[in-house]
Parts: structure tokens; sequence; C-alpha cells
């Protein structure tokens, strides 16, 4: 925003104190917003203090619930698969936790698959374990546990070669160059009327395709279970709606049963890996199939990177494994998803956040023994990896923090816009006229130049604002009849001194005499005249007044001042003089009026038929003229105040306007010397003090 000067106004240099206001108004703001910050410091502090003493005093809780989850079937399955991270189709087969399956009973098989979570979860909640067991004596077996969802099932019954017309399950697994193939049909078994269906499957070395031929046996040590829930899995009514159907196979893979005649058998085979299995499950006809283990979207089994999850940033697992090998120790971090949801400036600050106590590595080991093989697992923590944590607390409540910091800006620009700025305007305007208008002599010019209308409004400030505009508009009207008032008088005066000039000139050739009293005063009345010729003011006149100085007897001057007082209307004027020359440079008219306008003053203040006295001495280089009259002191505090202009005690009326002192004053500066008062010998003394002549 513009001042809204004019040129003609000059805008002064403020002082610190002009500003302290607004200051004050903006430190207030400036310790709010640090406030805010300091507030946010301190509280991420005291949280990183208490998550440091809460993270070293569950450290130890944190590895037992970490052990025992590796020493649980599904931290067992992940230990012994680390490669299996992904789902791969065909299927890769597990090694089991266990030795093997009991598929006598076919519900023990599927818990212990759910146990050690080996199955792959499909979109369609089905599922299937391919797995081996972990002990090759016990047999080297191909499991295949899962369960999908189907409404009535359609069985073989005995001696049916056809396979198209019933449910049926098809098998091909892919190992060392070789694809087999096999088909399993579901037979049911009898279980009178009841709704839960159990059945069978009878496996055949077939691709199912073309209808069994009369010589076709099964697949001798194959084994299968399938069974029916007799609840209904998504709605409807039995039998036709959809139930849950699980199944628990043992197939036999004669690869590995020729591993098992070696000296010292491999297991799992190194090839496990590398061995694909695809299962199929077809209903009647040539219906899309109901299962198929190739689906996409499929959710892998338990793994290590599932023990991953439960850790916090700065733990590590590291598993080592016992005995000759040379398997690298695997390594377990914490996924560091903090970083990228945190800023690194927080980060920074985090880390430099001060705790009470410097918290210690924290570390402990335990020995996890699997079917394979023994691990050596260390469990190791730093309680600065929770500033990570904290980081992203912090960022999110960093937002939190700027919105307030906005706000508090905000207002602050409110304010000082609509406020502080208008107030600092009408400040400087109002600075610059005050400046402006103690520069002479054009004060009267600058008095009227502060415009503050662009100010007005109906708030408070714009109400100031042009109550402050209407007054300076009163003062500039005052002012321009001020001036023209004093140009009249200048007018009046210059009229009246060009009236007066002309008489006193006859009256000076009708008095030529020198040694003529009346020719003295007409002298001294036309130096008067020429004084206030033309002038504005009686001030004005006698501040621009020129003396002429010479030299002066002031002994025989104050003697014919005595011997003329009467002519005066002054009676009683004594002089005692001292009959020797007391010579200085003076103006004789000049002095003679500053000495009859005192002697004016002291004959209205004596008391009655008491006389005024005029003395002169000599004082350190100095001509001192006393005036002494007995009657009223003066008060102290007006012994200066007499001598200015228009100070007078007359009534109201009287003829006396209070410049009489003031000339006097102000003649014997302009000749060097001075002028006081002071109260002594119960009356009033003035000296007149004018350095000697030289």
């Amino acid at each position: 925003m513009k001042l809204g000067l004019p040129e003609l106004l000059e805008v002064p240099r403020l002082g610190i104190a002009s500003f302290r206001r607004r200051l004050l108004f903006r430190g207030v703001f400036l310790l709010l917003a640090l406030a805010t910050i300091a507030f946010a410091v301190l509280l991420l502090q005291d949280e990183k203090e208490r998550s440091y003493r809460s993270y070293q005093q569950n450290f130890r809780q944190s590895q037992a619930e970490l052990m025992a989850r590796l020493r649980q079937p599904a931290g067992q399955l992940a230990l012994m698969n680390t490669r299996a991270v992904e789902v791969a189709t065909p299927l890769r087969p597990l090694v089991l936790p266990y030795p093997a399956l009991d598929l006598d009973d076919p519900s023990k098989a599927q818990q212990a698959v759910e146990q050690a979570g080996c199955a792959v979860v499909y979109p369609d909640d089905s599922s299937l374990c391919a797995a081996v067991g972990s002990n090759p004596y016990t047999g080297s077996w191909l499991y295949l546990v899962g369960g999908f969802s189907a409404g009535e099932l359609a069985w073989r019954d005995p001696g049916i070669l056809d396979l198209q017309s019933v449910h049926r399950m098809r098998i091909r697994v892919e190992m060392r160059g070789e694809l087999m193939t096999w088909v399993a049909p579901f037979e049911q078994l009898s279980l009178r009327g009841e709704p839960l269906v159990r059945g069978r499957l009878t496996a055949f070395a077939t691709t199912g395709e073309a209808p069994l031929a009369d010589d076709d046996k099964p697949v001798r040590d194959f084994r299968g279970w399938l069974w029916q829930s007799a609840t209904c899995s998504a709605g409807g009514e039995l039998p036709d709606c959809p139930r849950r159907v699980s199944y628990a196979i043992r197939l036999p893979v004669e690869a590995f049963r020729d591993a098992l005649t070696a000296r010292h058998p491999q297991w799992p085979p190194p090839d496990l890996d590398h061995i694909r299995v695809h299962v199929q499950v077809l209903g009647p006809g040539d219906t899309p199939p109901l299962f198929d283990s190739n689906a996409p979207g499929a959710l892998a089994p338990a793994s290590l990177s599932d023990l991953a999850r439960p850790l916090q940033p700065g733990e590590v697992l590291t598993l080592t494994r016992q005995g000759e090998t040379s398997e690298p120790p695997l390594v377990l971090k914490a996924r560091d998803d903090a970083a990228a949801r945190t800023s690194p400036l927080i980060l920074r600050l985090i880390d430099q956040l001060p705790v009470t106590e410097k918290p210690a590595p924290l570390q402990g080991k335990d020995l996890i023994a699997t079917p394979l093989a023994s691990y050596e697992a260390r469990f190791t923590g730093d309680a600065r990896g929770i500033d990570r944590s904290l980081g992203v607390i912090a960022t999110r409540l960093s937002w939190y923090v700027a919105a307030m910091l906005g706000a508090i800006v905000v207002a602050w620009l409110v304010i000082e816009i609509g406020l502080i700025r208008r107030i600092a305007v009408l400040t400087r305007r109002a600075a610059a006229v005050s400046h402006n208008m103690q520069k002479e002599p054009t004060w009267d010019a600058r008095i009227g130049q502060l415009d503050v209308s662009d100010l007005r409004g109906s708030d408070e400030l714009g109400i100031l604002a042009g109550g402050l505009s209407d007054l300076m508009q009163r003062v500039k009207s005052d002012v321009q009849r001020e001036q023209l008032r004093a140009q009249r008088e200048r007018d009046t005066l210059q009229a009246v001194g060009h009236e007066i000039l002309s008489p006193l000139q006859s009256l000076m050739v009708l008095h030529p005499d020198a040694g003529d009293p009346a020719h003295r005063y007409v002298q001294r009345m036309q130096q008067a005249v020429r004084v206030l010729y033309g002038q504005a003011s009686p001030s004005e006149a006698l501040a621009a007044a020129e003396l002429e100085l010479a030299p002066l007897d002031l002994d025989r001057f104050l003697q014919h001042v005595a011997d003329n007082a009467q002519f005066a209307e002054i009676a009683g004027v004594r002089y005692a003089g001292g009959g020797q020359p007391v010579m200085v440079r003076a103006d004789e008219f000049p002095l003679e009026d500053a000495v009859t306008h005192i002697l004016r003053n002291a004959d209205r203040h004596r008391n009655p038929g008491t006389p005024i006295t005029l003395s002169l001495a000599r004082q350190e280089g100095f001509a001192v003229i006393g005036i002494h009259n007995a009657g009223a002191m003066i008060a102290p505090e007006r012994l200066e105040a007499i001598f200015d202009y228009g100070v007078s005690d007359a009534a109201p009326g009287s003829s006396h306007r209070g410049q009489g002192l003031f000339v006097a004053r102000t003649y014997m500066a302009k000749m060097g010397g001075s002028v006081r008062a002071v109260n002594a010998d119960e009356g009033v003394r003035f000296e007149l003090s004018l350095p000697l002549a030289a």
C-alpha cells in the first residue's frame, strides 16, 4: 500500500519505538508458530523415549514368540522350503515337517496340512498342497491334499470303463524329462442315505480321454480319499447346492523309490524344485474343470517372508544351518516400507532427538531343530530402528502441524494486511506531516497535506481515519483563514504607517531644535513606525528590526531618561548617577524604548507614592542598569514568563497587550545584552546588562 503523500512532504526516518507495537504483534504470532513446532518436537521426543523403553522390555517376549513360530509346523515348513517363495504353475512339491501323512484317516491328513500351511489357496477358495514327507524311509510318496466346491457328485460303479460320465481327478507329474499322467475316478462308499458323501479315488495310468480297456488295472499303492460336506457352502438346498469337497491322495513315485536303493539316499531329492505337478478335477462330460491347479491368482503357502512380517525396523533374524554345509545363512529383515512413507528431514530430526538412556543393541539366539537339519536362530534388534516407525507417524502428523502453521500464517496475514498495514500507513503519513510542520517557513503550507480519505471505512480504524481527515481539513481551513487575517493586518499596518509618517514629518518641522524634548519624542515615534511599517505582526517587526550600534555614555543617558520621564507620564523616577562616563555600544532610541517599557511596567506595579530608582554599575565587563520599584513581588515561576510576547496581568479590555517587556528583551538581545527580573528589597528589580565598550 502506498503512503499517498504529496511530493511536497518529506518522509522522516522513524525510530524503533514507532514499530514497537507491530514488532510485538508479529512476535506473538512468531512465538505461537514456534510453540506449535516445539510442542510437536517435544511430543515426538517423548514418544521416542517411551518406544525405546517399551522395545527394550518387550524384546525377549518377541524373541520367544518368533522362536515358537519357527517350531510350529508352519515355521518348520517355511524353514525346510526356503526356495518356495512364490507360486509357480505347475506347482512345485514342498517338503512337509512330518515324516509322512496318515491316509487311513484322511481328516488327520487334512488337519496336518492346514497346520503346516502348505496349501496353495485360489480365488474360489479352492486349495491344494503338493508335498513329500520329510523321511524317505516311511515311504517315498507324493501327497496331494486339498479341497474345492462342487454340486452333487457322479461316481463310478465298479466295472464301468467310460470315465467321461463321472467326477474324476487328472494328475500330471513332470520330472526328470518324463511326464506321468493318472486319472482317478470317484467311487462312492455307501453311507446309509446320509447327506455326507464319501468315497475313494482309484487311479489308472491313462490320460482319461478314452474309455478304459478290460485289462487296465488300478495303480498299485495309489491311495486316495474324497468326501463332500453335508451342508451347503453358498446357500441353496441339498443335493444340488455347492458343497465343500475335500480329498487326500498318496501318489507313488518310482523315481523316489529308486533313490532309496542308494547307499546313502539323499532326501529330499535335489531336483525336487524342478518337479511340476498339475491337478485337475473334471466333471461329467466336456464341462470346464471344477478345479485347476494352474489357475491364476493363487496365494503362496507359508514361507520365511511370513516370519519377517512381524519384525520391526532394525530387527534381523539370521538362520544358520548346522553341520558341514555351504549354504549361506538366511537373513530376514523387516520390510523397509516406512522409508517410502517417511520424510528424510523428519528421520534426521528423530535421529537427533536425545533420549535419557542410550539403548544398547539387543540379541539372543536359539537352536531350531527340523526333520532335515538344525538351525541356529540369532535374533538381533536395535531400538533405533523404531525411528523409522516413528517417522511414519511423524510424517503423517506433520501434515496436521503444517495445517496449524498455515492457519497461523493466514491469521497473521489477515490482521497484517487488514489492520496493521493500514495503521502503519496512517502512522507514516502523520509522522511525515508532523516532521514537515516543524520546518520553517513552509509549515503553513504543509499542515493540511495529510490525506487519509482512502483509509475511511466502517470499522474502528476507518472511523478514526475519517475523523482525523475531517480534523485536518478543519485545521487547513483555519490556517487559510489565519493567513487571510494576517494579510489583512499587514495591509492595515502598512496603511496606518503610511498615514502616520506624514504628520510626524510635519511635527519635525515644527520642532527642529534638537534640545527640544518634543523633537526627541517625535524621532522615537518615527523610529517605531519604521520598525512596524510593512510587518505582519509586532513580534515579527521587532524580530526583523535592524539596530545601528554606536558609542553611548550610559551615565548621561540614564540622567536624560530620568529628567524626561515626566513627559512620558512617569513620575518619581530618580537616578543616582556616579558622575563618571560609562561607555557602551548601543542604539540610543531602541535602548530608551526598552528602559521606558520597563519604567511603565514598574509604574503600574509600585506602591503609591514610592519612587522608581535607576542605578548604574560595572560588573565583570558589563554595565548593569538597575530599575527598582517597591511593590508586589513576582511569583518565582513567572520571572521568565513575563518577557514572553502577549503575557500580561492586566484586566481584560485593557490597552496593555503584554508586549512591552518582550520589546525590551528583544532590543537588549540585538545590542548584545540581556534583561532579567529579580525580587529584591520588598519589590522588583530589573537588571539590563550591556557589554562595556573597549
